[in-house]
């Protein structure tokens, strides 16, 4: 009786799993349509086939009567989302495309392809791994090209091999992905109507500006006769390699500053409130698009008495650069420079393929300045691909993506004329003197402009802000699999907006992003309390967040007219 009760309990179970999509399609349909679109002109986005565990939970689901959470569970994974391709042999990778763009192909729709194979990817962290060196990444990179042809295809080239350079992974690993986000500042009153930023334990040193601001109370001693003349180094230069990399963003920590962080535009996008107006942006004396004369600044100060002793002599220009000189050119390390030639190779391969659009890693607005990220897209080869892709498998929300996508091109735009992007506007200034560099150094033409590209998978309900109080672990990694958060705009490519190409799901909702052990030696998430899967794998607690959360919501039952 028992064994006769289990074959009956399993025969139901797989019964409900081959039959539920045909029995609730006809109810997630509205909840799935990416585009929206009624006319078949229009390009649509393809939908791979889902991951058997999604399906494996949407079935669990049904059988124990939660259909509303299977059904919003099969609308996610039945929406069009990107296809990953990594680690494969060239042999294997040719195959897997040649699939791929062959479905799409016949269904009349545009396949989206994230390739992520950089050797030395992620830092060694929890999606380590990648091609074992230039000759077998150029090779993959071959094969995938050839798998490809001529079918139209949107490639999203490497996510996160730009703003992880290999020089940032000389901290802990994906330490420069947190830096930005844990050096933000507790909010003034006129901060908090604006954004919502992680809280943090502690504030970096490279907060702390020179006092040059405040009016002296009394005057310098008298310089040494022997003491060099050549201009101190930058305090702010020292640290990690993202502390490096983020020195023009972290300069918004100011707490005499009253601009937005990095993350400012999420509220400020359709409108710029007069409190914004009245901020100083700070970023820099040479970056300030309009400088203002500060009361507090001190007038002509006394003449100091005739040193007795000749004028000091001052070094040569070299002994100034040795000594710390800003302009010091940076050489860069193997594996950066490496970098750099994997990412040219793959864009003069798949950019002269006809219908394939390449859009380069830029990060997102939490993590990089412009000025920082715009250096590294030119040397990358920005000119040569389609344009840039923003928040891969991050949690920034679609206003701070706009905005930040808008400056990114806008200084790209200036640097293609000459002009030097650490002079470009930053997320940090105010929106009154963005508007005012933006006027005159942006043209008027979004044609002339590189586009953009953004994940919109997770960021329903934006970035998770761990409570500082509860948090007692070293690396907050609110990036990886953080709690409580939702699906973001469906995946559509009539976004209404001249610089954005698409909304797409990049990352596929439902899959882990590792182990997140947040600082500790594991093997729990202290955050979550359980083991999470392994990078990749689909993760069900998370899954459903995802679909209970989702901003806009997932909507699993048709409304008729009339009721």
């Amino acid at each position: 009786m028992r064994k006769r009760r289990k074959i009956l309990t399993v025969s139901t179970a797989v019964v409900a799993a081959a039959t539920l999509p045909l029995l609730i399609s006809p109810v997630v349909s509205a909840a799935v349509p990416e585009d929206d679109d009624e006319s078949s002109r229009v390009t649509r986005l393809y939908a791979p086939p889902p991951d058997r565990d999604s399906y494996r939970q949407v079935a669990r689901l049904a059988w124990r009567g939660d259909f509303r959470d299977s059904a919003g569970l099969l609308a996610m994974v039945r929406t069009p989302h990107a296809v990953w391709f990594g680690d494969e042999t060239p042999e294997q990778v040719t195959r897997l495309v040649r699939r791929t763009t062959r479905s799409a192909d016949r269904q009349g729709r545009l396949p989206v392809i994230a390739l992520y194979n950089i050797p030395g990817r992620d830092c060694g962290s929890y999606s380590s791994g990648g091609a074992d060196g230039l000759a077998a990444y150029q090779a993959w990179i071959d094969a995938i090209a050839e798998a490809i042809g001529d079918r139209k295809v949107l490639i999203v080239l490497e996510p996160d091999s730009l703003a992880l350079l290999p020089s940032d992974c000389a901290d802990a690993s994906n330490a420069e992905q947190t830096a930005v986000e844990s050096q933000q500042p507790e909010q003034t009153a006129v901060e908090s109507q604006q954004l919502e930023q992680p809280a943090v334990e502690e504030q970096p040193a490279v907060a702390e500006r020179p006092a040059v601001e405040a009016s002296p109370t009394e005057l310098p001693p008298l310089p040494d006769p022997d003491a060099s003349t050549a201009p101190p180094a930058a305090s702010a230069d020292s640290g990690t390699g993202q502390d490096a990399a983020q020195s023009t963003a972290a300069q918004s920590t100011d707490p005499q500053s009253t601009d937005s962080g990095p993350d400012a535009s999420g509220l400020l996008m359709p409108m710029f409130p007069g409190a914004q107006e009245a901020a100083d942006p700070e970023p820099s004396a040479s970056q300030s698009p309009d400088p203002e004369p500060s009361a507090e600044q001190p007038g002509t100060l006394p003449e100091l008495p005739p040193l007795p002793t000749p004028d000091p002599v001052t070094p040569d220009s070299e002994e100034a650069d040795e000594s710390g000189d800003p302009d010091t050119p940076v050489v860069e390390d193997p594996e950066t420079a490496a970098r750099y030639s994997e990412i040219n190779y793959a864009v003069d391969v798949l950019s002269t393929l006809g219908n394939a659009s390449v859009y380069l890693d830029a990060g997102h607005s939490g993590w990089h300045s412009v000025s920082t990220i715009v250096p590294r897209l030119i040397k990358a080869g920005i000119d040569r691909a389609t344009g840039f892709a923003l928040n891969v498998s991050h949690y920034q929300t679609d206003q701070d993506s706009a905005w930040y996508g808008r400056l990114v091109s806008s200084c790209l735009a200036y640097a293609d004329e000459g002009g030097d992007p650490e002079d470009c506007a930053e997320q940090s200034w105010s929106r009154r003197h963005v508007r005012r560099w933006l006027r005159h150094h942006v043209p008027d033409d979004p044609a002339l402009m590189k586009h953009y590209v953004t994940d919109t998978s997770r960021n329903g309900q934006g970035p998770w802000t761990p409570r500082a109080a509860s948090h007692q672990h070293n690396d907050v990694q609110s990036w990886c699999n953080p709690p409580g958060r939702g699906l973001g705009r469906r995946p559509t490519i009539r976004t209404g907006e001249s610089l954005l190409d698409a909304a797409l799901w990049v990352k596929t909702p439902g899959e882990s992003d590792g182990r997140c052990l947040r600082g500790t030696d594991g093997p729990l998430d202290p955050v979550r309390g359980t083991v999470n899967p392994d990078a990749g794998e689909w993760f069900p607690e998370q899954a459903l967040e995802l679909v209970r959360y989702a901003e806009p919501s997932v909507k699993v039952f048709r409304r008729f007219p009339g009721r």
